[in-house]
């Protein structure tokens, strides 16, 4: 069964749209009860709603107990690849566009987001306005996760560059990845506004690395190069001062 909504549009083969349902706080809960016209009205298109309503009438969603596997809300000590993710210039960009507009821009910036981080198998954790969090390592792990997180990044700032807006500016990112031990599984908020909370200093540090980044560019921690750096070519920063 799917983790969260955004697996689950992935698994249907419209992750573009992910961006969109967290936007509504459309979660796994919430299918049974989204009707057509809901859809239309946030702006899914007429055959994504047609597939969108097939899978939820022949059951393909988890049922709300199985939402959550058995060892997510425990908390536990994790080792993680944490990112950040930025869109570059969106509030000069959003006052030189429409409000419609400009939500179709955050729409694809996320979709795009979303689709990569999926693919190399990271879990999105949180929207937070133009930002995105994401997690490699939780609530799967595998021994390459460094080198997911940073080829999710790589593939965000291209695909990201490719989207242009009216106003004819090339849209642009700015990435931190970092990786260390952490606790993560606890749950603060309710409902739609529920999420995982990831402690220690890891999450700060990529934070970091994200503001210091120069825009389509990636930073990553000394022990993220360390895990992942032999299988890209990356150039030494020196120290940062934050």
């Amino acid at each position: 069964m799917a983790r969260d909504i955004a697996e689950w549009l992935a698994g249907l083969e419209l992750g573009r749209y992910a961006g969109l349902f967290a936007e509504n706080e459309i979660t796994l809960a919430a299918l049974p009860h989204i009707t057509d016209q809901d859809l239309k009205e946030i702006g899914v298109a007429l055959g994504a709603r047609r597939v969108l309503l097939a899978a939820i009438r022949d059951g393909q969603i988890a049922e709300p107990n199985d939402i959550r596997s058995p060892e997510r809300g425990v908390a536990e000590r994790r080792h993680l690849t944490i990112m950040f993710c930025d869109l570059v210039g969106s509030t000069a960009l959003a006052s030189r566009l429409d409000p419609e507009d400009m939500r179709d821009v955050m729409r694809g910036y996320q979709d795009i987001v979303s689709r990569e981080i999926l693919r190399f198998d990271g879990h999105v954790a949180k929207f937070m306005g133009d930002g995105v969090l994401a997690y490699f390592g939780y609530p799967r792990a595998h021994e390459d996760d460094a080198e997911r997180a940073v080829r999710a990044g790589l593939s965000i700032i291209a695909e990201v560059s490719t989207q242009t807006p009216d106003t004819g500016d090339v849209l642009q990112v700015r990435l931190g990845i970092a990786t260390g031990s952490v606790v993560v599984g606890d749950l603060i908020g309710e409902g739609a506004a529920q999420e995982e909370v990831v402690v220690g200093p890891t999450p700060n540090l990529a934070a970091r690395l994200q503001e210091a980044a120069s825009p389509n560019a990636l930073l990553i921690a000394a022990e993220t190069y360390e895990l992942a750096g032999s299988a890209f070519t990356c150039s030494d920063m020196g120290k940062l001062s934050f």
